[in-house]
């Protein structure tokens, strides 16, 4: 029997005309090659959206979502490597901008559009609060102690850990998510389960194994072609963002907001269809996979090659933080959601993106 799901061709053709636009820069066609790479970035952002939804429909929630989170954060990490050994000692906040940016970007623009979106087509949608507080709460701890603790240690000057406080900050960041998963994915499971409803229409039967296994490989296909693409695109975004005269901590905005698209449009998609539960797995789950995995990656890398990183966020950063932590958990208090927790998220996005260009 045919798969409901099976794969359509264009999300099939995309992620190898991504990889040929990234090997076709080799041929120097100038800088209009560039508009090129941005529509072929979108194209298999797209692409692994589709695909993180075919392997979602087959594993069932809540892993569905944390495949996805899991394979953005992996790709995110390697990137943030990459260029950490390429750049040298001034990259040293690099993987501080982007999982700050990260976070920002997930509570307070991610969230917030999903609220809008979904509370204008529902007037109101619900949600488990049990699951989504023991995310936050775990978001809230590693947060706090990866990036605002370290502006407060004595041991060294600066809003640096030493070795020894790097290691133990990376040791319970993993235990702190490695914790998390195992309450989203077998003590607690059903906290982060939708709620079954017998109006919604019924779910399209599962895809084959053979179609999951092909979305599978694909979806990495196109999250590294996302990262690569991204790489590539850095040092013209980057000129950008020079020429106008905005902070570089700027690049590190776009670039974790180019990495989150899939994570994005497959989040608000869910809205759309009145599944916030599913987005909030999505948005959350990303948010800590984003923070839990890349620090203690990170710092081994800091440890292994003597580059000193940078953690530890300014005032006004801390302030928005705590701020978007804050507004989050109010507005999941009740177990449901307006366009009004919607706006005030926005609202709080759109400080943050207009403070890092003004600071």
């Amino acid at each position: 029997m045919k798969s409901k799901l099976s794969l359509p061709r264009w999300s099939i053709i995309t992620p190898i005309l991504a990889w040929l636009l990234y090997y076709g820069k080799s041929f120097e066609f100038g800088s209009v090659y560039d508009v090129f790479l941005a529509f072929g970035l979108i194209g298999v952002v797209l692409a692994a959206v589709h695909h993180a939804e075919v392997i979602a429909h087959r594993v069932g929630e809540p892993a569905g979502t944390l495949v996805l989170a899991i394979a953005i954060t992996i790709i995110e990490v390697a990137l943030i490597v990459s260029l950490m050994l390429a750049g040298g000692a001034e990259t040293a906040a690099l993987a501080r901008d982007t999982v700050f940016a990260a976070i920002m970007i997930i509570l307070t623009g991610i969230i917030g559009l999903c609220l809008l979106v979904g509370g204008y087509r529902y007037q109101e949608q619900q949600f488990g609060k049990f699951g989504v507080s023991a995310a936050l709460v775990t978001l809230t701890a590693i947060s706090v102690l990866t990036l605002v603790l370290p502006n407060y240690t004595t041991s060294v000057i600066g809003p640096v850990y030493n070795n020894s406080q790097l290691i133990f900050v990376a040791i319970i960041s993993l235990v702190l998510y490695g914790t998390f998963v195992m309450v989203q994915t077998v003590r607690h499971r059903a906290y982060f389960l939708p709620e079954i409803d017998a109006n919604k229409e019924t779910p399209a039967d599962p895809p084959s194994n053979q179609v999951t296994l092909i979305s599978t490989v694909l979806l990495l296909v196109c999250l590294a072609a996302v990262v690569l693409l991204a790489k590539m695109l850095a040092p013209t975004i980057e000129t950008f963002v020079v020429d106008m005269g905005a902070p570089k901590s700027l690049v590190g905005v776009i670039v974790a907001a180019v990495i989150l698209l899939p994570e994005g449009l497959a989040a608000l998609r869910a809205a759309k269809k009145n599944r916030l539960q599913i987005s909030l797995n999505l948005a959350l789950g990303s948010a800590l996979a984003s923070i839990g995995l890349t620090i203690p990656v990170v710092a081994v890398v800091s440890i292994f090659t003597g580059l000193t990183i940078t953690l530890g966020i300014d005032t006004k950063s801390t302030l928005l933080l705590i701020l978007s932590l804050f507004t989050v958990a109010l507005s999941f208090g009740t177990g449901k959601t307006t366009v009004m927790q919607g706006v005030v998220l926005l609202v709080i996005f759109a400080v943050y993106l207009f403070t890092t260009i003004v600071p």
